[in-house]
């Protein structure tokens, strides 16, 4: 993830003044440090896609006690156009490499733009890289449940639905416990 530190002091009108120590141009404000961190994120994102369009490298971010980030996406827009500014590919290369045309290629480096992660995927091929996507910090399956754990009436569906369910859909509605569709179970004989 792209993330820069940000100073924070108070201002003489009771709020908070942020400001960049890697974008000197760059500063906003907020009410409180939650605020103040919440509009950064924003006016980095903001002063991140203007030096793009100008075709400006980003400066490396030096140390600092507050920080915020952009976006996965927008993180890998800014890091896609370091690596063509490293690399010395232009727009234009870029697009003759992924036989776009330049509006797509314009759009793709644009943070305000919602590009698709394929789409970005593409591009970083295109330059010899590949692009990760991860997961962190959380369970990437969940625990398998016991049914006696579950609410009785839960419990009690959970352990007679699955024999049914292969003969008839189940039907369920918010607050009910599911019951077969369809099911011959309590239909009146003919």
């Amino acid at each position: 993830m792209v993330r820069y530190p940000v100073v924070l002091e108070p201002d003489d009108n009771g709020t908070l003044l942020v400001t960049f120590p890697d974008f000197p141009e760059a500063q906003t404000f907020g009410e409180s440090v939650d605020d103040a961190l919440a509009r950064a994120s924003d006016a980095l994102a903001t002063i991140v896609n203007g030096y793009i369009r100008s075709r400006r490298p980003l400066p490396k971010a030096s140390s600092g006690e507050h920080y915020v980030e952009l976006s996965p996406i927008k993180s890998a827009k800014a890091e896609l156009h370091g690596a063509m500014q490293a690399m010395g590919v232009t727009k234009s290369e870029l697009g003759r490499r992924l036989n776009w045309h330049q509006p797509q290629v314009d759009r793709l480096l644009n943070l305000t733009h919602s590009s698709q992660v394929d789409q970005l995927d593409a591009a970083v091929r295109a330059l010899g890289g590949h692009l990760e996507v991860s997961v962190a910090g959380i369970p990437t399956t969940a625990p398998r449940r016991i049914i006696g754990d579950l609410p009785k009436h839960l419990a009690a569906a959970a352990a007679v639905t699955p024999a049914v369910q292969r003969k008839t859909p189940t039907k369920v509605t918010k607050g009910s416990v599911p019951r077969p569709t369809g099911s011959r179970l309590g239909a009146k004989k003919k």
